[in-house]
């Protein structure tokens, strides 16, 4: 007897309901686009429209359209000629209060995009992608290491209980110290050559120089470039970008490709933000009247108040950074408003614990720090440069001791969850600045994917021809499986954000090509049934149930391998195998389940069963 649930017809009802819904947006093609978004509260509205309008008129350029489109205005372009036509125009007049970002703007109609459906990611092989180019500061991050090395100096003297007056940077990199009169020279040498054994320490008396060695200076430099990479790494991981393209350009460059990326304005922010925090103690004394007299006290600086700009006085010594920060997330403290939740390293955890312990009732400041790159036109010519943005977000007297872990409060919604974000993925060795930015096309050339997908088209449209001669109407039926295989896979693939590169057109072919294998066990098992003499309707049976484990223990085969790869493959060959693996899983439902079901329903029904189309 043939015979099929009924709950069966309705899964696979359901599933190609679904296979249609979430591979539908791969029809809608994306435009050339800028994107324009606020820094730091700068409003998007209806004014800032009509001066983008008049930006563009005056570059020569005519738009498809520019819109608000959620938190960014989006101005769509017919081409990319246009596009970098657009964006040169809008980063010279815009200026640091807007981030200008190059962009492919999805087409996918509203009602999709709430349901979660978006066009399957293609590689930078396949579609481009965005192109960024980004310049080291090295001076920099030599800088930031001596400071590192000045708090050393300055903990080491501190702990051991050795007075001084004074430790300070100098122009050459070294460090100058000045010990208090009633201090041991020699047990301050002593206690720093047993901290820095590879530095060397010179002076007589209460002064001494600590100088850093030459070979340790240019490896201060090249690592930065190193960290900054591992960072970037770091931060496009929590940007969820698929197979991007992260490499060392020359002595001092970084070069970062991000395929298929929608928000390319928060990639820009992200990639090349320098946001941390800083916690310092707040100085007795009144700020007002060191700012206004120049005499501010030898211990302190004068920072402002976010918001106000009102002046305070905090201390030069910096209890932790956002260096020592292991973990952080976005969240809300108990009156409801953003917070970042922190958790230090050890180091980081000791030192807040002992200034917690020390100063319980006194207050500290939480202090934003951020290098702000600022684009100019001078002569026609762009001029890159940057301010250093440092702001007080919240004073807070000490209300018990703590340790790794603890709350700051005083930021926006958006800027807690970057912050997070970048605290997360660790900090930069070095400042960067964008020093060139484009869209890049697919690296086979638009010409080679085309044909590429042309041939995979064709090779797809022979092998249903051929079924459908050799098998009959057993070859249609194949044929549709294939069609729904296919159909599967690309929704999957869409649903899950997994990236289709080439090395994953060659995982789809081959998965289609087992697919093909177990249509044609089926059918041969099928054909052998009836030379043995078996009524029609038990054939199909017969070949369905004998064939199934056949089908099972082949492609399970073929699923381990391709586990195999993905554990222990990097770049194109993970994307061989999830695309494998997706098929695979694909082709033995439309081949034992979705084949059968359509079988069952041309076959079931009629009575007098003699012979089968096979």
């Amino acid at each position: 007897m043939l015979e099929f649930p009924r709950w069966k017809y309705f899964v696979i009802l359901l599933v190609l309901a679904l296979s249609v819904l979430y591979a539908l947006p791969n029809v809608f093609q994306s435009d050339y686009a800028v994107q324009v978004t606020g820094n730091r509260g700068a409003v998007l509205d209806d004014a800032l429209k009509a001066r983008i309008g008049g930006y563009l008129e005056g570059a020569g350029v005519q738009p498809k359209s520019v819109a608000i489109e959620g938190d960014s205005l989006m101005v769509r372009l017919p081409d990319a000629g246009a596009q970098t036509l657009a964006s040169d125009a809008l980063r010279g007049n815009l200026g640091e209060n807007y981030t200008v970002a190059l962009n492919l703007a999805s087409n996918v109609p509203p009602w999709l995009d709430r349901l979660g459906a978006q066009p399957m990611v293609l590689g930078l092989d396949l579609q481009g992608g965005v192109h960024f180019v980004l310049q080291v500061d090295q001076k920099a991050a030599l800088e930031k290491r001596v400071d590192a090395y000045v708090e050393d100096v300055r903990v080491t003297l501190r702990d051991n209980r050795i007075r001084y007056t004074a430790v300070d940077r100098r122009p050459d990199h070294s460090i100058a110290v000045s010990l208090a009169s009633d201090a041991d020279p020699v047990a301050a040498r002593a206690q720093l050559a047993k901290v820095m054994p590879t530095m060397s320490i010179e002076g007589e008396g209460n002064r001494l120089v600590v100088r850093i060695p030459e070979t340790e200076l240019t490896s201060i430099a090249g690592s930065a470039i190193e960290q900054n990479i591992a960072t970037l790494r770091n931060r496009v991981n929590e940007l969820g970008v698929a197979e991007p393209i992260i490499q060392r350009q020359g002595a001092d460059r970084i070069v970062v490709q991000l395929p298929g990326v929608q928000d390319t304005a928060a990639a820009k922010r992200m990639i090349g933000a320098t946001a941390t925090l800083e916690y310092r103690a707040q100085i007795d004394g009144n700020a007002a009247d060191a700012l206004a007299s120049g005499r501010v006290p030898p211990e302190a600086r004068i920072f402002k108040r976010r918001g106000t700009g009102e002046p305070v006085l905090l201390s030069k010594r910096v209890i932790v950074t956002g260096d020592q920060m292991v973990a952080a997330t976005s969240s809300i403290d108990q009156n409801g408003q953003p917070a970042v939740s922190v958790t230090l390293n050890n180091v980081g955890g000791d030192r807040m614990f002992e200034f917690t312990s020390a100063n319980v009732g006194k207050p500290m400041a939480v202090v934003y720090t951020e290098r702000i790159p600022t684009v100019t036109m001078v002569n026609g010519e762009e001029v890159r440069s940057f301010r250093v943005l440092e702001e007080v977000i919240s004073i807070a007297n000490i209300q018990g001791v703590f340790g790794k872990q603890f709350q700051t409060t005083g930021l926006e919604k958006t800027e807690a969850e970057e912050l997070a974000k970048l605290l997360r993925a660790g900090s930069l060795a070095a400042p960067m600045d964008f020093v060139e930015e484009r869209i890049v096309g697919p690296s086979l050339g638009a010409e080679n994917v085309e044909r590429g997908v042309t041939a995979v088209l064709y090779a797809f449209l022979f092998t249903l021809v051929f079924f459908g001669v050799y098998y009959r109407m057993f070859g249609l039926i194949t044929g549709v499986a294939l069609l729904f295989n296919l159909l599967i896979v690309v929704a999957v693939m869409s649903l899950f954000g997994a990236t289709m590169t080439l090395p994953g057109f060659a995982g789809l072919a081959l998965s289609i090509g087992l697919s093909v294998d177990a249509n044609v066990l089926v059918n041969e098992r099928i054909r052998e049934e009836l030379r043995a003499g078996m009524p029609a309707k038990a054939a199909i049976a017969a070949g369905y149930d004998k064939a199934g484990g056949t089908i099972l223990d082949a492609n399970l085969t073929g699923i381990i391998a391709g586990v195999a790869l993905y554990a222990f493959g990097t770049g194109p060959l993970k994307g061989f195998a999830v695309t494998l693996i997706i098929g695979i899983l694909a082709s033995m439902f439309t081949a034992i389940t979705v084949s059968r079901a359509i079988v069952t329903l041309v076959y079931a029904r009629r009575k007098k069963l003699k012979s089968l189309a096979i």
